[in-house]
C-alpha cells in the first residue's frame, strides 16, 4: 500500500459531506453541533464546500487513480489531530440528524456507498469477511509507514456499504488508541430513522467496527514484536464432515462417529430390557456419541439439560420403559425418581452410574449450614422469595422450602422468574441461591436495564419499565459463596484471550460464568453477536445462526466460542450437520461452523510428541486453519479457564451403562449402590422430603405454562393475613 499517495478533493456538493473538517471547526465540537444543526439545509452546501479528504487506492488496485477516501484533512498536523476520530463521529452525527426525513437519511448512505471504491477482488476473501452482518462485508486493515490505520470496506448490499463508508471515513488515518478507543455505544446515535430491519443494521455499525479493532490489535502487536497468543483448539464442521484443530478437539471429533458395533450393542440391550436413558448435555463425548447415534433405533434416548431430563423420564415411563438410566449427577438422578414417584410410576426403577457419590460443586455449595443461615436470614425479611436454582438435591429445596418459601428456576427462566414474582408481589425480597456468578450476573443485567428507555424494557417484560427496575434491585440479593467449578473457569486469562482473537466471533456464554466472560457475551448479544443462557439457549443460538447463513446461500464461514462445558459440542455438531445436510437440496454454499474450546495457555503443549505427531494446517475455501498443538494432557483445566470439562460428569461411562442395564432386572439386588435415591427420612416439620421438594419444582412448572407465580405459592410468601409467613404444605 502506498499511503503517501493522496490527492485532494473537495467533498461533492450534493453529498453536503461531513467526511473531513476544517481546523476551525474542529475547535469547538459542541459549537458545532449546535451550528450545523441551526444550519439551514439550504446552507449546508457552502458549510462543507472548503473541505478536503485524502484519498488513497485500495489493497492491489493502482495508487495513481483517486479511488478511495479517508478521514484525515490534509491541512491537519499530527498534534492537531489529537482526539479526531470522536470529531469527525459529532459531525458524521449532525449530518444524519440534520436529515428529518428517513428516506433522506437512506439517500444519505447510498450517496456514500457510491463513492467508496470497490474492492479488488484479491481482497474480498473469506478470511477478510466481517461475521455477523445480514449481508457480506469485506475489510482490509494495514497500518502505514507511520504508525497510522488504514482501511478499506465494500459490501454486496449498498446500505451496509454506506454503513462502512461512514466507519473508514471516521477511522482511516487515525493513530491505533483512537481506533480502539472507540467504543460500539458511540455508535448508537447513528441509528436514527432507518425504516425496517433496524437491528441487523446497528450490528453492522458494531460488527464492522469490531473487526477493525481486532485486526488493529493484532497490526499493534506484530509492530511491536509480541508472540502472538496461540488460538485455542477448534471442530470444524462441513457438510463433508468434521475436522478438529488441537489435540483436545481431536479427542472430541474421535467419538462423534462411533463404532457401529458398540452402538448396536447398547440398542439391543436397551430394546430387550424397555430401558429409557436421560442424559446431560455435559456428558463424556465417549459416550454422547454413541448415544447420539443409538437414538435412531431407539426412540427412549435422550440428551438435554436437567430439568428435561426429568420430563423426558417420565414421557420414557408413560411410553412403557420399565427403567430408567440416568447419565448426570446425583441430584438429576434424584429429580428423575421423585417426579415418577409423584407421577405414580413408582414401580419405574432409576438408574445412576456409579456406586460412589456423583457430586455437583453447585449443589453441594447450597447442601450446607452457611446456606440455610443464610436462608434463615431471609426469613426474617418479610415478604421473602427463596428462588433456587434447579441444579440442587430435593433435600435442599426441601429444607429451604420450609424456611422460605421457594421455586425452582433454570439458566434459561430465572430472570423471567424474577421479574414476575415482583411483579406479583409488591415489595418482594428475593434471595437467589446457590450460584454466585449468575447471581451477580443477573444483577448486573438489571442494572444495565437501568439505562435502558421504558419502550425498550417493555419490549423485553411488559410490566416493567426503568423506575420498577430501580426499585428491585435493593430487594434482589443472591448468595455469594457457590460456583460451579466448570463455568469458574471462564477467568481472566481466557476472557483477555477471547478480547484478543475472537472479539469478532460469535460468543456463547451460560449464566453461571464469571462476571467478565458475562459482560463479554453480553456485548456481543447487543450487537446480535452473542448469547447469555442455558445450554438449550446456547445451542438454539447456534442453530439460528447456521439456519440464517443457509438462507442467505452465500459461502460462509461461522465461527463460536463455547462458553460452556466442553460436552455440549456433541450435541452441537450433530444439530449443525442436520442442519447441513438437510440444506443440500436447496442450497448451494459452502459453509464452514467453526466451534472454538476456551483452553488456557497453562494447558496447552509447546511442541508436538511422538503421540500427538503435528498435522499439516488445513485449508476451507481461502481461510487457513493451522492445527493446533493442543491441550497438554486430559481435560486440559487450570485456576485461569479451560477445557471447562466436568470430573463428576465424566463417572458416567459407556461401561457402567452397559453394565447396569446387562444386570437389569435386579433380582438379587446387586445394583442397590446404584439405585436413586428415594428419601425416607422427613423435614425439621415432619413431612416427606421428596414431597416437599417437589413442591419448588412444580411451583416452576406451573410458572412456565402459565407465565405467572401459583396462587399458592403467592400465598405461602404472603401468608394468610399478608404478614409473609409460610403456610403448612398440603
Amino acid at each position: 500500500m502506498e499511503s503517501s499517495a493522496t490527492i485532494a478533493m473537495k467533498a461533492s456538493s450534493s453529498s453536503s459531506s461531513v467526511f473531513s473538517i476544517s481546523q476551525t471547526q474542529i475547535s469547538n465540537p459542541k459549537s458545532l453541533l449546535f451550528n450545523f444543526l441551526k444550519t439551514p439545509r439550504t446552507n449546508k452546501k457552502s458549510l462543507f464546500k472548503s473541505l478536503k479528504c485524502i484519498q488513497s487506492p485500495p489493497p492491489g488496485s493502482t495508487p495513481s487513480k483517486p479511488i478511495s477516501f479517508s478521514c484525515s484533512a490534509v491541512t491537519v498536523s499530527p498534534s492537531q489531530t489529537a482526539h479526531l476520530p470522536p470529531r469527525k463521529l459529532s459531525s458524521l452525527l449532525s449530518e444524519f440528524q440534520s436529515l428529518l426525513e428517513p428516506l433522506d437519511r437512506v439517500k444519505r448512505l447510498l450517496h456514500y456507498a457510491s463513492i467508496l471504491p470497490t474492492l479488488p477482488a484479491s481482497s474480498r476473501t473469506d478470511s477478510n469477511r466481517v461475521m455477523g452482518c445480514t449481508a457480506r462485508v469485506w475489510l482490509e486493515v494495514q497500518m502505514d509507514s507511520e504508525g497510522k490505520m488504514r482501511f478499506w470496506a465494500d459490501s454486496d448490499s449498498e446500505i451496509t456499504k454506506g454503513f462502512c463508508a461512514c466507519l473508514v471515513s471516521v477511522l482511516d488515518g487515525a493513530a491505533p488508541e483512537e481506533v480502539l478507543g472507540l467504543k460500539t455505544e458511540d455508535l448508537a446515535a447513528l441509528n436514527v430513522g432507518l425504516p425496517g430491519g433496524a437491528r441487523s443494521r446497528v450490528n453492522t455499525w458494531h460488527n464492522v467496527l469490531v473487526s477493525m479493532q481486532k485486526r488493529t490489535r493484532a497490526l499493534v502487536s506484530q509492530k511491536e514484536g509480541k508472540a502472538p497468543f496461540e488460538p485455542f483448539p477448534s471442530l470444524v464442521i462441513t457438510a463433508a464432515g468434521v475436522q478438529p484443530k488441537g489435540s483436545y478437539a481431536e479427542a472430541q471429533a474421535r467419538y462423534l462417529f462411533p463404532d457401529e458395533l458398540k452402538v448396536k450393542e447398547l440398542v439391543n440391550v436397551l430394546k430387550e430390557k424397555k430401558i429409557g436413558v436421560v442424559a446431560h448435555f455435559y456428558m463424556d463425548p465417549e459416550v454422547q456419541g454413541i448415544l447420539t447415534a443409538a437414538q435412531k433405533d431407539w426412540p427412549h434416548i435422550h440428551i438435554s439439560d436437567s430439568l428435561v431430563m426429568a420430563d423426558t423420564a417420565l414421557k420414557m415411563a408413560k411410553a412403557g420403559c420399565k427403567f430408567i438410566t440416568v447419565l448426570g449427577v446425583d441430584f438429576m438422578s434424584e429429580n428423575v425418581r421423585a417426579i415418577l414417584d409423584q407421577a405414580g410410576f413408582g414401580e419405574v426403577g432409576v438408574y445412576r452410574m456409579s456406586n460412589e457419590r456423583i457430586g455437583c460443586s453447585l449443589a453441594d455449595a447450597a447442601a450446607t449450614p452457611d446456606y440455610m443461615n443464610y436462608l434463615k436470614a431471609a426469613s426474617n425479611s418479610l415478604p421473602s422469595l427463596h428462588v433456587i436454582y434447579i441444579n440442587t438435591s430435593l433435600e435442599t429445596k426441601a429444607y429451604a422450602h420450609e424456611l422460605v418459601p421457594t421455586i425452582t428456576c433454570t439458566s434459561s427462566n430465572v430472570v423471567q422468574t424474577i421479574l414476575q414474582a415482583f411483579t406479583q408481589i409488591p415489595d418482594l425480597n428475593i434471595w437467589y441461591g446457590p450460584d454466585s456468578y449468575m447471581g451477580a450476573n443477573i444483577k448486573e443485567l438489571f442494572e444495565q436495564m437501568t439505562l435502558m428507555s421504558d419502550e425498550e424494557i417493555a419490549e423485553l417484560y411488559p410490566e416493567h419499565n426503568r423506575d420498577s427496575i430501580k426499585s428491585l434491585l435493593p430487594r434482589l440479593h443472591y448468595y455469594e459463596a457457590g460456583t460451579c467449578i466448570v463455568h469458574h473457569l471462564f477467568g481472566h486469562e481466557v476472557v483477555e484471550k477471547i478480547n484478543e482473537m475472537y472479539c469478532d466471533a460469535f460468543l456463547t456464554a451460560h449464566l453461571e460464568v464469571p462476571g467478565e466472560m458475562f459482560s463479554l457475551a453480553m456485548e456481543a448479544k447487543r450487537r446480535g453477536m452473542g448469547v447469555v443462557g442455558s445450554t438449550q439457549n446456547i445451542l438454539d443460538f447456534i442453530k439460528q445462526r447456521v439456519q440464517e447463513a443457509l438462507d442467505r446461500n452465500v459461502d460462509d464461514h461461522l465461527q463460536f466460542v463455547l462458553g460452556t462445558e466442553s460436552g455440549m459440542v456433541t450435541a452441537i455438531v450433530a444439530a449443525v450437520r442436520s442442519l447441513l445436510d438437510s440444506s443440500k437440496s436447496t442450497s448451494t454454499a459452502k459453509i464452514n461452523v467453526e466451534i472454538v474450546f476456551p483452553v488456557s495457555s497453562d494447558s496447552m503443549t509447546k511442541t508436538s510428541t511422538s503421540s500427538s505427531p503435528v498435522l499439516e494446517s488445513v485449508k476451507m475455501g481461502d481461510v487457513i486453519l493451522p492445527v493446533l498443538p493442543g491441550v497438554a494432557s486430559g481435560e486440559g483445566c487450570s485456576l485461569h479457564g479451560g477445557c471447562a470439562s466436568c470430573p463428576y460428569m465424566k463417572m458416567n461411562s459407556l461401561t457402567a451403562l452397559l453394565k447396569i442395564c446387562r444386570q437389569l432386572p435386579d433380582e438379587r439386588n446387586i445394583l442397590e449402590a446404584y439405585e436413586a435415591e428415594r428419601f425416607k427420612l422427613q423435614t425439621p416439620q415432619g413431612k416427606n422430603i421428596a414431597d416437599v421438594g417437589c413442591e419448588p419444582i412444580l411451583h416452576m412448572r406451573h410458572f412456565q405454562a402459565k407465565k405467572e407465580l401459583p396462587e399458592k405459592l403467592v400465598y405461602q410468601v404472603l401468608g394468610p393475613h399478608g404478614n409473609g409467613k409460610s403456610v403448612s404444605i398440603s
